[in-house]
C-alpha cells in the first residue's frame, strides 16, 4: 500500500446487490480521503474480510443472505468493538435506527439519503463519533418529553423484533430458526411473546400490522 492510501479512510461495503455496491464505490471513489478496501455480499464475507483487510469503517445493509446485517453487527462488535459500522438500509429510521444504534452501530442511513450524508457519516464515525441524520435527530428530540405513545412494536425486545420482522416477511418458524441460529422452540416462544405484547392472535395479524406501519 502506498503512503497516500495509508492516510485514507478504508471502507468495506456490504450489500447483496451488486448494483448498490458499485454505486457506493462510484460515490466514494470521488472522495480524496476515502478508499474502498473490499466488497461483501453476505455477513460471512464481511467477517472474513475484516479479519484480513485493513478496515476503518463498515457500511452494511440489513438484509443479506447467510448471515443478516443484525447478526453480523452483533458478531463484529463482539470481535472488534472499536470498529465503526454504518447501517445503510431501505428501511425507515423510525423502525430500525434506534435498535441498531443500541446494538453498537455508529450510524444509520436510509438508501434514499443523499450521497453527501453517507460521506459525512463516514468521516464522523471514522473519527470516533456517532452519526444520525437530521431527520432522525428531529424525531428523537420530539420524543424526549415522553409525550408520544410508543407504537406496539416498540415494546418488543430486539430479538423479538427480529422474529417479528421475519414472520411479517412470511417466513416459517423453521426458516427463522435456521436464519437466526436459534432453536425452533425458542423462536416459537418469541412468537408467543410478540402476540401477547401486541394483542394479536396469529401471524396474519403480524403481517397486516407490518404492512400498515411500513415495517416491511
Amino acid at each position: 500500500m502506498n503512503s497516500a492510501a495509508r492516510g485514507k479512510i478504508h471502507v468495506l461495503i456490504a450489500d447483496d446487490h451488486g448494483i448498490v455496491r458499485k454505486g457506493l464505490i462510484q460515490v466514494l471513489s470521488k472522495m480524496e480521503d476515502m478508499i474502498v478496501c473490499g466488497e461483501a455480499e453476505n455477513g460471512n464475507e464481511v467477517l472474513e474480510l475484516v479479519k484480513n483487510v485493513k478496515t476503518d469503517v463498515v457500511v452494511m445493509d440489513i438484509d443479506m443472505p447467510e448471515k443478516s446485517g443484525w447478526e453480523t453487527l452483533v458478531q463484529l462488535k463482539s470481535q472488534t468493538p472499536e470498529l465503526p459500522i454504518i447501517i445503510l438500509s431501505i428501511y425507515s429510521e423510525d423502525h430500525y435506527a434506534l435498535r441498531f444504534l443500541r446494538a453498537g452501530a455508529s450510524g444509520y442511513l436510509t438508501k434514499s439519503s443523499a450521497p453527501e450524508l453517507l460521506v459525512d457519516a463516514l468521516r464522523k464515525v471514522s473519527a470516533g463519533g456517532k452519526y444520525i441524520s437530521p431527520s432522525l435527530a428531529e424525531k428523537l428530540a420530539f420524543n424526549l418529553d415522553g409525550s408520544s405513545d410508543k407504537p406496539p412494536h416498540e415494546t418488543l425486545t430486539d430479538r423479538e423484533f427480529q422474529v417479528f420482522c421475519q414472520i411479517a416477511a412470511g417466513k416459517k418458524l423453521k426458516e427463522i430458526a435456521d436464519e437466526l441460529a436459534l432453536g425452533i422452540t425458542t423462536v416459537s416462544t418469541h412468537r408467543g411473546n410478540i402476540l401477547a405484547k401486541m394483542g394479536m392472535k396469529n401471524n396474519a395479524d403480524i403481517i397486516q400490522y407490518a404492512l400498515k406501519n411500513g415495517i416491511i
